[in-house]
């Protein structure tokens, strides 16, 4: 079991599990709407999922324009405080195909808040892609188009997500069970 800043962290979901997986999502995503197709990352957990899957995107043939929106639920917790735009979107969405990353599907309140925003800006259609799924905490009726895997209901770390700004280094998505021995 990796031991990470004094923490035992057992894998949930491997490096290479999670980048066979990246490769399949895009080929499904290829063969769904991407007319003019504009990708847009939710940051900040998304942001290593994001780069491996528009890298996949790019092998499968596509050629997306990238922008990121940052959208703030948890900040340094981990019961959700509503949602707000804290870094928006720079291009027009009018008439676009748009494909919205997260990390994690939980909730639903801040996929559904983007959503909903990018339809009311003229968004021909929206998707979105996800790495992990936790449908046991799903609060609003929102599935995602694209899901890397199921979670269990775990609070989990790394590939981007993390627990107080740590642990977003690690190539794999793991869970925090405890202090290190030693």
């Amino acid at each position: 079991m990796p031991v990470v800043r004094g923490k035992n962290i057992e894998p949930l979901f491997t490096a290479e599990q999670i980048a066979e997986r990246n490769r399949s999502m895009a080929s499904d995503i290829a063969a769904g709407p991407t007319k003019d197709l504009l990708v847009i990352a939710v940051l900040k957990g998304s942001f290593i999922f994001a780069a491996d899957l528009i890298r996949a995107l790019h092998d499968v043939g596509l050629e997306p324009e990238v922008e990121f929106i940052t959208l703030s639920s948890y900040g340094t917790g981990t019961v959700s405080k509503g949602v707000r735009i804290v870094k928006d979107i720079d291009s027009a969405v009018k008439d676009r195909d748009v494909l919205l990353i997260d990390d994690i599907l939980e909730s639903g309140r801040t996929l559904l808040f983007a959503k909903e925003l990018l339809y009311e800006r003229g968004a021909r259609n929206v998707t979105i892609a996800v790495l992990l799924d936790k449908s046991v905490k799903r609060q609003e009726k929102l599935e995602a188009d694209y899901v890397g895997f199921e979670c269990p209901d775990y609070f989990v770390v790394g590939y981007g997500m993390d627990v107080a700004y740590a642990f977003r280094e690690l190539p794999f998505v793991g869970v925090v069970t405890g202090e290190a021995e030693g």
